[in-house]
Parts: structure tokens; sequence; C-alpha cells
């Protein structure tokens, strides 16, 4: 079992919503989805689990302050502030702030409107 696979549950992880654009009426064959833009804070110690995916849910992050470490296949990347990691079908991952402060990022992604 890979450390992807025991990530631990969502602790400490505060989201905001932004914006959304609807994006139906901008771009033909969208209809039923959004442009969706979060903020996501994740605490000093905390995580964003259990491993996810973005099937059908592309994105991208840029982190504005703080390191938010990235755990996918196995290895863990860190990223500090400015651009982060983009995010496709297929990503499998999951998050963490191994820091002592608060980890910020903005995360944008095309999702279905719920």
């Amino acid at each position: 079992m890979n450390n992807e696979q025991v990530a631990p549950e969502t602790k400490g992880v505060t989201v905001k919503l932004l914006a959304t654009v609807d994006l139906g009426p901008e771009i033909e064959g969208m209809a039923g989805r959004q442009l969706r833009m979060r903020m996501v804070t994740i605490e000093a110690g905390g995580v964003f689990g259990p491993i996810h995916d973005h099937k059908d849910r592309p994105g991208i992050v840029h982190i504005l302050q703080g390191t938010i470490t990235d755990h996918r296949e196995g290895v863990a990347a860190e990223y500090g502030p400015g651009v982060g990691w983009s995010e496709d079908r297929n990503t499998l991952h999951w998050l963490e702030n191994r820091g002592t402060l608060p980890a910020v990022e903005v995360s944008v992604d095309i999702v279905r409107q719920e």
C-alpha cells in the first residue's frame, strides 16, 4: 500500500467560494458546467484528503502563502507562493500543510453545476 492509499481524511481546511461563471451561454457544448474559483486555507498540520481525482474536473492552483505538499504517485512535491500545479483527468492526489503557518491557495476549475 503506498502513501496515497492511506491519505488521511480532511482536517483543518476552509474553502471559500469566490466566483463562478456559467459556461453554457459562453461556450458551445459547455451547458451544465461552470468555471469556479475558490480560496482554500489549510491550517498548519491540516490535510485536504482523502486521495481524490479530477476526472471531469480540470483545474489549476496558485499558492498565495505558505507551503502545500501535493502527494501523487508516491511522490510528495512542495509548492510555495506562486504557480502551484495543474489538475487533469490523470490527477490522483491529496494535499497537506506540513508547515507551522496557514497555507492559502486559489483554485480555479471547471465543474458540473450543482
